[in-house]
């Protein structure tokens, strides 16, 4: 098999920046220009996944479909976007794009997407006649047909049980919603009155984006935005240049697992090895397995993405995301592989591969950073829940997805967060209020998952535990997440986090347990779901914790007292 290699885009390592402040200044401008667009689509939206889980993101593009700005929403999200963009001036050539018109997509081989629940509108702005810069937005849409409700099965076996394929499309046409299309595209889904709406928030979002745009290039004028946008892409390229310099000629690599490929079987490894090689980072894929037959495969897009955000994560957090992050790292990767799928594999469960890309990168740099800048792994896993049934205030049915947090890692200067998202996605979890009022579901219990972070000098984060009892009968309930036999791994003497449980009927006479992923289990009236994610891993030796963390730990039930020995103590 040949071998096949993701590559980055490239940009002159000889551009200067002229006025640094003035730089930071505008950087800073186009931020605020992106999160305005975020809180618009977050408030503006109907959908609980959007306007609740904030699972959505947006970012600024110039005329070459570089990455100019994105707003801190969900790192994955960047290679919808990127694709995105790069699809549409593919298939629609720059001078055959004109003013008042607006795309969508969400394919991930026809239109650079990831999966296609994730549909992207994007925008082309004007100045002076001129095509100059795309606005775009990607929101992860509750459901979009497919074999199942929220169209996410990790046992799909091509993208076409997976809802509507959309390649690059003209939605907008001389300034008007082409009403055809959003009908077509919407009927083909649970619920196509949200869809409509959301979609709508989606364009309007970007028009405020050119607004906003419009406004600075008359304050600036044109010449002044695009050379303060190359002098950017300039500095971010050298300043993360210099951050892949300082690693020399150090080496690491980690192996992870993945419980199955989506259809059962045995791990799948995911293995990464970085080095230094003629100034760039290289980011290998050598010895990971191949293709799954479930829906875990991974796109193009979404591997860059994943790579970037680790790569951006490890060596300078504070670096803006941009075309520039993407000049000195070489991705490999063999086409066929599960982190770099052939058409027409599933890739509904994407982000559960993605995570363990982002777990093996984080891991394979334990080798090349320095002590205090070590981390364990976390809940990489990115657990999801769906419910579909009958609504109960309206015609139609319900369709309410979620992922969950779990426990964040182990620092070498910090204890791990309880319950949270970690590396590619960054949702809220969707508060129980919100949840009984929308659909026809009770919250039973909402808490950490005691004593599943593992024990270190810094204890690993907990995992949350999620029970939500069904209040209708015929609710169909689905679920893709990982980690329920491959725990969280400690580093420089920590212990592992706990694995993450899903059951069915949790407390009731017939309790079950259930595997990772569970697709169209049917529950009825008082049927009861309950999921625990994973706990983190911890990082250096349990004895060495402070005295007084323990007491704390014990207090607040962090820990329990059979844990005492691993920390040295006795009650």
């Amino acid at each position: 098999m040949s071998k096949e290699i993701v590559l980055n885009t490239t940009i002159s390592r000889n551009q200067g920046v002229t006025d640094p402040i003035a730089m930071e200044v505008f950087s800073n401008r186009l931020l605020t220009i992106t999160e305005e667009m975020g809180n618009t689509l977050i408030r503006s939206s109907f959908s609980t996944n959007i306007k609740e889980r904030k699972d959505c993101s947006v970012g600024l593009f110039d005329k070459r479909g570089r990455l100019v700005a994105q707003a801190s929403h969900i790192p994955l999200h960047l290679g919808s976007l990127r694709g995105s963009v790069q699809a549409i001036l593919k298939r629609f050539p720059v001078e055959t794009i004109r003013p008042g018109t607006a795309f969508i997509s969400n394919d991930p081989y026809l239109a650079g997407g990831t999966h296609m629940p994730d549909i992207s509108v994007v925008t082309p702005m004007f100045a002076n006649g001129e095509l100059r810069f795309f606005t775009a937005n990607i929101a992860h849409h509750s459901d979009v047909g497919g074999s199942v409700p929220g169209s996410i099965s990790a046992n799909a076996r091509t993208v076409f049980e997976e809802g509507i394929r959309l390649p690059p499309i003209l939605l907008v046409e001389d300034g008007k919603v082409r009403e055809d299309l959003l009908d077509l595209i919407a009927q083909n889904t649970r619920e196509p009155e949200e869809r409509i709406l959301d979609i709508r928030v989606q364009v309007a979002t970007n028009n405020q984006g050119n607004a906003a745009l419009d406004s600075l290039i008359r304050q600036m004028s044109i010449d002044a935005v695009e050379q303060a946008v190359e002098d950017i892409l300039s500095y971010t390229a050298r300043r993360l240049q210099m951050r892949i310099d300082a690693l020399g000629d150090a080496r690491g690599t980690f192996t992870c697992y993945l419980d199955d490929d989506g259809s059962g079987g045995d791990p799948v490894p995911v293995t990464t090895t970085v080095w230094v090689e003629n100034g760039n980072l290289v980011v290998d894929f050598a010895g990971t397995g191949p293709q799954a037959k479930g829906a875990l495969n991974v796109s193009a897009s979404a591997l860059e993405a994943t790579v970037f955000y680790s790569v951006k994560a490890l060596l300078d957090p504070q670096l803006m995301p941009n075309e520039g992050l993407m000049q000195s790292v070489d991705i490999r990767a063999e086409k066929g592989m599960i982190v770099n799928a052939r058409f027409p594999a599933a890739t509904g469960a994407r982000s559960i591969t993605c995570q363990k890309i982002a777990r093996a990168i984080f891991g394979a740099f334990r080798g090349i950073l320095p002590a205090e800048r070590l981390m364990a792994s976390g809940n990489d896993d990115l657990p999801t829940v769906v419910f579909s049934a009958a609504h109960a205030k309206r015609e139609g049915t319900y369709v309410y997805l979620e992922t969950l947090g779990g426990g964040g890692p182990a620092t070498g200067r910090t204890d791990g967060m309880n319950a949270v998202h970690v590396h590619v996605t960054n949702t809220s979890n969707l508060p129980i209020e919100a949840l009984e009022n929308e659909y026809p579901l009770r919250v039973d219990e909402y808490a950490l998952v005691e004593r599943s972070g593992g024990a270190g000098k810094y204890r690993g984060g907990l995992g949350l535990v999620r029970q939500v009892t069904s209040l209708q009968d015929g609710t169909i309930f689905s679920a893709r997440s990982d980690g329920h036999k491959h725990p969280a791994t400690g580093a420089a003497g920590g212990s592992d986090g706990k694995v993450a449980r899903l059951y069915l009927n949790y407390g009731e006479e017939g309790q079950k347990s259930l595997p990772s992923k569970v697709t169209h289990l049917t529950l009825n009236y008082g049927d009861n779901i309950r999921i625990e994610t994973g706990g983190a891993g911890g990082l250096g030796h349990p004895t060495e914790r402070p005295d007084e963390s323990v007491r704390n730990d014990l207090v607040n039930g962090f820990i329990g007292p059979e844990d005492l020995p691993l920390y040295g103590r006795t009650l």
